[in-house]
């Protein structure tokens, strides 16, 4: 029995859509012509899925607050002892998102069937990432599943919190910026030229400043879709071109060379690896397979390939602590940390007291960083300003030689 997604219409023509369960599509059709419904189109919800994923989509997977909500329900009934059909119904119907939902109902249709969890969430890749799904597989076959499923909540929670924490704290210096570079144009553009014009009939050399703002203000106001389309084009083709193995891997090593940036990377890269490698090593995932999956969270290509080496090491009977710490990438702290939990016997406890650890010095360096940007932004903003005003008061203060 699956999932299908329909379209149909009633007796007076009126268009309904919604979600039903059978065995086949032409089984959910006779379902609805049984409701007196005329169906237009029956569509298996994980076969839309797949079609999603094999084409461009400006829609993701779940958003990180909705994966983190649902994985909470599922953990809160799972261990109030409801059966996962269940329990997957009614996360199912709880939520409001028909997309989240029809998901939710197509997993339940999976394993209705007879699969387990863990199959009936990899027919939806974009919705849960592997980790979710290893995680999950994991605390199926130890037969813990609803403690899994705790560790889990917990870990989705205090990603989307961590998110959210560093969305809000951008939203000020971004405003600012948008601001900053509005009010710049708009002098440039209007306020210049009105007020400099006057002073252009004298047949004499305006100060070098005041001729700058005056080819600055032409400049934009003659080109300003060619600025716009400059920008457009640099970004675009920046994406595409680190889409590419060789460019991403020389610009992610760039920022681990550049002082402030190279800490913030090690940093969040870090603190996701040690904190997924912990997760799954207290769910009963096999430490080189956790491994494998660990290496997949970090964005940054040479510190993915600084793992890749690690679990070789490791394969060959090398401690994690020294395989990770050859490498020069990850921060000495961690790897001592680490190394203390292989000696004590205690490596879910220390991996997750070294993502804690990172996680706090990452906080800590972005709150210093956008405590700095904030006045700085506004003194970078109040010398343009100032130039401009220097740059209109300049002739006035010239202005007997002019008429000489």
């Amino acid at each position: 029995m699956g999932a299908f997604e329909f379209v149909a219409l009633d007796k007076k023509g009126k268009e309904s859509k919604g979600l039903l369960e059978g065995d086949t599509p032409k089984h959910v059709r006779q379902m609805l012509r049984e409701r007196q419904l005329l169906p237009v189109s029956v569509t298996e919800v994980a076969r839309k899925e797949s079609k999603r994923q094999s084409t461009f989509s400006v829609r993701g997977g779940i958003s990180a607050s909705e994966l983190a909500l649902i994985t909470r329900q599922l953990a809160t009934l799972s261990k109030a002892g409801l059966p996962l059909e269940e329990t997957l119904l009614a996360v199912g119907q709880q939520n409001e998102n028909p997309r989240t939902q029809s998901i939710l109902l197509g997993v339940r249709s999976r394993v209705m069937e007879g699969h387990s969890l863990a199959d009936g969430l990899a027919d939806f890749p974009q919705a849960f990432p592997i980790l979710y799904r290893a995680t999950v597989a994991a605390g199926e076959q130890s037969g813990h599943l609803d403690a899994v499923l705790e560790r889990l909540a917990d870990f989705t929670e205090s990603r989307q919190a961590l998110q959210q924490q560093v969305r809000n704290a951008l939203i000020y210096p971004i405003a600012l910026v948008v601001t900053a570079i509005g009010i710049i144009s708009f002098m440039l553009a209007y306020v210049v030229p009105k007020v400099v014009y006057i002073f252009q009939n004298y047949d004499q050399q305006l100060p070098l400043l005041t001729r700058i703002m005056i080819g600055s203000s032409d400049f934009i106001r003659g080109y300003w879709y060619l600025i716009i389309a400059v920008v457009v084009v640099i970004v675009f083709g920046a994406r595409q071109l680190l889409k590419h193995d060789g460019p991403r891997r020389q610009y992610h090593r760039m920022l681990l060379r550049l002082p402030i940036v190279s800490r913030l990377t090690r940093g969040i890269n870090t603190a996701r690896f040690t904190q997924t490698l912990s997760i799954l090593a207290g769910s009963g995932v096999p430490i080189l397979e956790s491994l494998r999956i660990a290496s997949q969270v970090v964005v940054n290509m040479p510190m993915r390939e600084a793992v890749e080496e690690a679990s070789l090491r490791i394969r060959e009977g090398a401690m994690i602590s020294s395989s990770l710490a050859s490498s020069k990438l990850f921060p000495p702290m961690t790897t001592h940390l680490i190394s203390s939990g292989e000696a004590s016997g205690k490596l879910e406890e220390m991996l997750s007291r070294a993502a804690t650890n990172q996680e706090k010095e990452v906080d800590g360096l972005i709150a210093t960083l956008l405590g700095v940007m904030q006045p700085l932004m506004v003194i970078i903003m109040a010398a343009i300003v100032l130039l401009i005003v220097l740059a209109i008061l300049l002739p006035i203060f010239e202005i007997n030689n002019l008429i000489r």
